[in-house]
């Protein structure tokens, strides 16, 4: 069983941005991929992206690293290969990468903000605890944010890109753990990549919990939420 999360003693709650507040705008990539012959549509796309995420997360720890062409060319061959594509699936995943991801512009590709973000970042906020977002990203997370209306919820955005440091190092955490002002043993961090995201907070003394709506990990020996909305009752039944 992993360790229950002592809630009612958190009060800053740092928040991943991809797969987390946003994802990647399926509705984009899916007609990217059904022109080169792929059967696949933005619903079974966003299910294939989910199956994915232990092999990215396996995959960030092996290269140390989630951002840059090459990372990304990396995460889109995971995703085809729960599609179904075998054969090619490097080459066309380089393609891919290349067509839809502007260098200095991720935040064009992760800008659908995922169902009931909104309204769980007021439910959390209501409650008093402090959010700031903690993300692997080119600079952009920040103008991507405040673009899509999220960016007012959070005291401290930070940017992997602009601080230097990149999950799961501690530089980063570090760095939002100074902005915030907070202590770690009072912090939670979560997100959707467990190497990146788990073992980077839990390194730091941070409390940590793994979004898994679909139930895609298994066994995992840390807390994991459906979704934010499910994060914001587990909040409030401890303070009620």
């Amino acid at each position: 069983m992993p360790p229950a999360l002592p809630l009612d003693r958190i009060d800053t709650v740092f928040l991943d941005a991809g797969n987390t507040l946003v994802s990647i705008d399926f509705d984009r990539v899916a007609p990217a991929i059904a022109a080169r012959g792929i059967a696949c549509t933005p619903a079974g796309l966003r299910r294939a992206e989910a199956r994915a995420r232990p092999q990215i997360s396996a995959s960030i720890h092996e290269r140390g690293r989630s951002e840059g062409e090459d990372a990304f060319a990396a995460y889109l061959g995971f995703v085809l290969g729960h599609l179904g594509v075998s054969e090619g699936a490097e080459a066309l995943a380089g393609a891919l990468s290349g067509e839809l991801k502007e260098p200095g512009a991720s935040d064009r590709l992760w800008c659908w903000v995922l169902p009931g973000t909104e309204a769980a970042l007021g439910r959390l906020r209501a409650l008093d605890l402090d959010l700031l977002v903690v993300s692997n990203s080119d600079g952009t997370v920040e103008q991507g944010l405040a673009a899509l209306g999220l960016a007012r919820f959070f005291s401290g955005i930070v940017d992997s890109h602009r601080v230097g440091s990149e999950k799961p190092a501690a530089g980063i955490f570090e760095a939002a753990l100074e902005r915030a002002g907070a202590a770690p043993e009072r912090t939670l961090h979560v997100g959707d990549l467990y190497h990146a995201d788990v073992l980077g907070a839990r390194a730091c003394g941070i409390h940590q919990a793994l979004l898994d709506p679909w139930d895609d990990w298994g066994p995992i020996d840390c807390p994991t939420f459906a979704d934010l909305d499910a994060l914001a009752t587990a909040f409030e039944e401890t303070r009620s």
